[in-house]
């Protein structure tokens, strides 16, 4: 049951409010001032915090400041009989959900109490959410190429500096560039993703610059592009030798002035954005061919990056491998499956043309088709399949 903590120096106050919460099955706690509220949170966590502002000693804005340093995602809800709407500014300033008037009006009381405990649980669960997401994303081995990948993340990630990412498809680019956002100064706003060879040239400007209404045939609403959607955070092109000659135009102007014009548009529109590129293409080749600009590949490629094939990290297979297990087990709701180290030696002498992405489409097969130990005979069964 969701546990509640009142803060208030006046007993009758705090009775009535407990027997007002735990006659809707909350869990209460009692402080009578400031400094015993404080070192129950410390103690024990809470779903939600009643507060009374005017309380002796220390009071309840003080009290609200250093509980955001002990418990930042317990919502606090202050309760003043002398409040001003300055005081309620201050305390949401300060980091309060909500601010009652003393005596609080009974059904404004239990829906305020509901609403923050409804906050508490969105922000837990968008906090365990961010979690999977970021170990589905992780970038797994201890081998040296690997390793000079992390060390160059660890480096860029807290400038704002354009990075070009290069490798073979499937070896963890699209990885590479999450990490940088997840490490940057840039993580508390969004990560927009683009996959330039996905999308018709002549929709790739709409795509990145968005359009006005009426702008083409089928404009019958205004769209807001990726670049205006990434304002604040970071802009992943992927794929970005496969786009058209005029959308890199536009692309190396808008990374040139911070500036973009809607298709159909006149006006210039300021975006702040961070632009991470990535190719499987060798874009000097793509430049002497007259495919690619080379004024945009050096605006892109202020660092570059080089994921290798998987075929140059051979001693990371073993730990992809026991994170797919994990992860795939995770996934159908069983118990992880082993590999028997025979099989996973033969996994390492395999040829991982499809690099990582490969390498988990196989385990994934292993684990469908094996017992619950992948065995030599399985790998060889089933990693490499005769297609008919």
């Amino acid at each position: 049951m969701p546990k509640i903590l009142i803060i208030d120096d006046e007993r009758a106050i705090r009775s009535t409010l407990k027997e007002i919460l735990e006659f809707e099955n909350y869990v209460v706690d009692e402080a009578e001032d400031g400094e015993k509220g404080l070192q129950l949170l410390s103690k024990s966590k809470y779903d939600v915090a009643l507060c009374d502002i005017k309380m002796p000693g220390m009071d309840g804005l003080e009290v609200l400041e250093k509980a955001m340093e002990i418990s930042p995602d317990t919502p606090f809800i202050m309760i003043s009989a002398h409040g001003t709407i300055d005081t309620a500014v201050e305390a949401t300033k300060k980091g309060a959900y909500d601010f009652l008037q003393k005596p609080p009006d009974l059904n404004r009381l239990l829906v305020t109490v509901r609403n923050a405990l409804d906050k508490a649980t969105l922000v837990t669960e968008t906090k365990i959410l961010k979690k999977k997401i970021s170990k589905t994303y992780e970038m797994v081995g201890t081998s040296g190429a690997l390793g000079r990948v992390k060390q160059a993340i660890e480096k860029v990630a807290p400038t704002d500096a354009r990075v070009l990412i290069t490798g073979p498809n499937g070896s963890g680019k699209e990885l590479v560039a999450r990490s940088i956002h997840e490490h940057s100064n840039r993580s508390h706003g969004p990560l927009i993703e683009v996959n330039c060879a996905a999308i018709p040239s002549e929709l790739i400007e709409s795509e990145l610059f968005g359009h006005e209404k009426g702008s083409f045939t089928s404009a019958v609403k205004q769209r807001i592009g990726k670049f205006e959607q990434a304002n604040g955070g970071t802009l992943f092109l992927d794929e970005v030798g496969d786009m058209s000659l005029s959308a890199q135009a536009k692309v190396l102007r808008a990374l040139q002035e911070h500036k973009i014009t809607r298709v159909g548009g006149d006006k210039d529109i300021q975006v702040d954005v961070r632009v991470i590129a990535a190719t499987n293409k060798n874009l000097l080749e793509e430049i002497e061919s007259k495919n690619f600009r080379e004024d945009l590949y050096h605006r892109l490629g202020v660092i570059l990056i080089h994921v290798p094939p998987l075929n140059e990290r051979r001693e990371d297979i073993p730990d992809l491998v026991a994170k797919f297990l994990n992860d795939i087990a995770n996934d159908y709701g069983n118990k992880p499956k082993t590999i028997a180290a025979d099989a996973m030696q033969y996994l390492q002498g395999l040829d991982w043309r499809g690099n990582v992405r490969e390498l988990r489409n196989v385990v994934e097969r292993l684990v469908i088709m094996s017992g619950n130990e992948i065995t030599l005979e399985d790998a060889k069964a089933y990693a490499r399949p005769v297609v008919a």
